[in-house]
Formats: structure tokens, C-alpha cells, sequence
């Protein structure tokens, strides 16, 4: 690998992990206000809003400037929101403030990704997926035990006492929440500070246009259209939307099964994360690029995991340990699999993506349609938190939506290979040669 990747995934650490114990961090903030239960679901969508409101622009944004410089001013942006919540902990202005955090990283995303497609071959694009997916989901299970510490008692406790130097509660600070929050703004400095190290591709800068919107709609259809293209967006849009979202049902799930606070449900959402990196290393060198197809029957695998992992409510509950076990157990298959599954299909949808239309409006298309399922997926769990609906019958909507999902992608792509055989033929010769798609 080429230098500037490793700089490119030291920023993208650092950046993930104070999202995520932002994330948890958040959450509890909320519990300690006395916020509405649907509050805490609603941080999920609202982190993806802005991925599917301003997509038609992002993508351009990212082409526009060197992509070391657009993520530099993404993490100022969650920085500032960070700084924002601790000015005003009410819900609603904190649900306002994390949806800048939100728009901070809908702009990071198109220049992480397309960035890999500037600096580095085709041939290296799935071994690069799998070591930055790999090292997100690290960052991921990092950051969720960050943010579980932070806000655990013990912690906050600590931060509160004389023993730790400064006196936060004369600045403002009443929550170990708060304290987190301001503490993860430093991790966000820390990111940025790095960006400035990303070297300059040397790929030439495309103008963006007053008639960007346009010009989206004609990349998201030309993406939707191509017959392996849109095979990999339907399979990585569907698994991102649940993935986000289960991050705060297993959260729910935890405090309704095993009657876990926040900053001990985070061990959970850590099993996941490990579970991930797993799959996402093991894919990373054994899958191939025009082989990505073979692995939509994970889908389904990862769906039935789902459902199954609810039963456990029902399992008896002493010994609470082996609960415990059987929960980590099903957490860590699910992730491996989840992490086999996208690897390889994202992978694809990049060489796709970047031969159609270019690196930064492919990663954009891509952003808003899996946010666009988060979005989705999240206010139908709002929804059903709003009505009262269980945890528990939230992941068997899930679970059920996996399947059936999956299943019908596994037939769409049959129906390709049966009528368009030349095409299909085609377009997976170019995956496995690694040629450009012809303009």
C-alpha cells in the first residue's frame, strides 16, 4: 500500500472513534435529561439526514477540493457540534445539534472513499476496503467501550471530584455526559490535525455545477440501471440501514433482556464490532471483486441470526451468565457474517460507482441510499417506539426485512444473468481484469 493510505486510515480512526463514543455519549445525555424514549431512537436517523438531503451536492464537494482538505473541515464540523450540545443539553437542541455532527460526517464519507480510488490500483481496492472497513469497525469497538467508560459512573465520578483538577460543574458541566462530550471534541482536533497530513493525489479537480441536483439524479439512475451495479447498492443499502439502526436497538435490546444500563450495553455493541472485523479481515483475503456476488446468501444467514438472537428473551433467566454468553455468541456470528457480506459488495459498487461516474459522486449516490434506508428504517422504530412497540419485536421486524430483502435481490440477480447474460458476461470480465467501464 501506498504511504498516504496509512495516514488516510489513521484519520479515519480517530474520526470513527469519537463518533461512536459520541454516539453512546448522546444516548446518555439523553437518559440523564429526561428525554422521551424516542428521542434516543430518533439520534439514528437524524445522524443521516443531512447524507440524504444534501447527497446531490456532497459528492460534487468532495471532487471539488482535495479530498485531505474536505475531510479536515468534516471533522471541524462535528467538533463544532459537539461544542454546541454543552451549550444547551435540551433534547430537542440536542438532537438538532447531533444532526451537524451528521452533516460533518456526510461530507467525510465521499472523500474517504474516493480518495482509496485516486491513490491506489483497481486490483487494490478489495485489500484496502477490507483494512479500512476492518479498522473502522475497530474504531467502532473502541469507541462504543469509549463511550461506555466515559459516561459509566465510575468515570464520571472521577471527572466530577477534586482529584481530577478542574472544577466542571463552574463550567457549565452538570452530567458525566457532558464531560464525555466535551472530552471527545479533542479526538475530533486530533482527527483533523492528521487530515492535513493526507497527501494530494494529483487527480484533476471537477467544477461543481448549478445544475448538481440534476446531474445527481442521472448518477443515482445510471448506478440503479447497471445490471451488476445496482445488485451491490440494493445488498449494501439494505445493510447499512439495519446495521445503523441496530446500534441503538441492541442498546434497548440489552437494558429489556439483560437489564443493562448504557455504559455496561456497550460491551455488547463491542461483540458486534469484533465480530465485523473479523469477517471484513477474513473477506479482505479471500474474497475477489468479480466473485462479490457469491456472498448475498449471507444476507439471509445474518437475517435468521437476527431473529434468532431475539429468542433469547425468552431463555430462562438464571444463570444470568449463560444469557450473557448466548447473547455474545450470537453478536459475534452476526457481525462476522455482516462484515463477509459488505466487503466485497462494497468493494464492487466502488469499481462500478468510480468507471460510471467518478469516485466522489458514486460514494455520494451510495451515501444516500444506505442513509436513505437508515432514515427509513429509523423512523419506522421511532414509530413503533412512539406506539410502545418492544425492543424485541423491533429486531424481528428487522430480522424478517433481512430475509425477504436479500432473497429478492438473490432472485433480481438470477433474472440478470438469464436476461442479459452477455452484459453481466461483460461487466464481471471487467471486474476480474480490473478495466474501466467504456464511456
Amino acid at each position: 500500500m501506498k504511504r498516504g493510505f496509512y495516514t488516510i486510515m489513521a484519520a479515519q480512526f480517530f474520526s470513527s472513534l469519537a463518533d461512536n463514543a459520541l454516539f453512546v455519549a448522546a444516548v446518555e445525555l439523553l437518559r440523564d435529561t429526561q428525554a422521551p424514549d424516542w428521542t434516543g431512537a430518533a439520534l439514528v436517523p437524524i445522524f443521516a439526514l443531512f447524507y440524504v438531503l444534501l447527497a446531490p451536492w456532497l459528492g460534487a464537494f468532495a471532487d471539488r477540493f482535495p479530498k485531505g482538505r474536505v475531510m479536515f473541515i468534516s471533522n471541524m464540523l462535528k467538533m463544532s457540534g459537539c461544542g454546541l450540545i454543552l451549550l444547551f443539553p435540551h433534547p430537542y437542541w440536542i438532537l438538532a445539534c447531533y444532526a451537524l455532527v451528521g452533516l460533518g460526517a456526510a461530507a467525510y464519507s465521499p472523500a474517504k472513499y474516493g480518495i482509496l480510488t485516486e491513490l491506489l490500483p483497481p486490483s487494490d481496492l478489495v485489500k484496502a476496503n477490507g483494512w479500512i472497513e476492518g479498522l473502522t469497525i475497530a474504531s467502532i469497538l473502541l469507541g462504543v467501550l469509549l463511550g461506555g467508560a466515559l459516561v459509566g459512573e465510575r468515570f464520571s465520578s472521577w471527572l466530577f471530584s477534586d482529584a481530577f483538577g478542574l472544577d466542571l460543574a463552574r463550567m457549565g458541566l452538570q452530567f458525566g455526559s457532558e464531560a464525555a462530550i466535551a472530552l471527545l471534541m479533542a479526538v475530533y482536533l486530533l482527527a483533523a490535525a492528521i487530515n492535513l497530513r493526507i497527501p494530494r493525489t494529483g487527480v484533476a479537480m471537477r467544477r461543481m455545477r448549478s445544475f448538481a441536483l440534476r446531474e445527481f439524479m442521472v448518477c443515482n439512475r445510471r448506478l440503479w440501471r447497471d445490471r451488476l451495479g445496482q445488485i451491490t447498492l440494493a445488498v449494501t443499502t439494505l445493510f447499512w440501514g439495519v446495521s445503523g439502526n441496530l446500534k441503538y436497538v441492541v442498546l434497548a435490546w440489552a437494558a429489556l433482556v439483560l437489564g443493562y444500563s448504557t455504559s455496561q450495553a456497550t460491551s455488547l455493541l463491542g461483540v458486534v464490532a469484533i465480530g465485523t472485523a473479523i469477517g471484513a479481515t477474513w473477506a479482505s483475503f479471500k474474497a475477489r471483486l468479480d466473485e462479490a456476488y457469491k456472498v448475498i446468501p449471507l444476507g439471509v444467514i445474518m437475517g435468521v441470526l437476527i431473529i434468532i438472537m431475539n429468542g433469547l428473551y425468552y431463555a430462562p433467566r438464571e444463570p444470568l451468565d449463560v444469557r450473557l454468553y448466548l447473547s455474545w455468541g450470537f453478536l459475534l456470528a452476526l457481525g462476522v457474517v455482516g462484515g463477509y457480506l459488505v466487503v466485497p459488495m462494497n468493494a464492487l459498487l466502488q469499481h462500478r460507482g468510480h468507471s460510471l461516474m467518478g469516485s466522489g459522486r458514486s460514494i455520494a449516490v451510495q451515501n444516500f441510499n444506505e442513509q436513505a434506508c437508515i432514515l427509513l428504517l429509523g423512523g419506522l422504530y421511532v414509530g413503533m417506539q412512539w406506539l410502545g412497540a418492544s425492543a424485541a419485536l423491533s429486531i424481528i421486524v428487522f430480522g424478517v426485512l433481512v430475509i425477504a430483502v436479500m432473497l429478492a435481490v438473490r432472485l433480481w440477480y438470477a433474472h440478470n444473468l438469464r436476461q442479459h447474460p452477455k452484459v453481466m458476461a461483460h461487466l464481471l470480465r471487467l471486474a476480474r481484469e480490473h478495466e474501466t467501464y467504456p464511456q
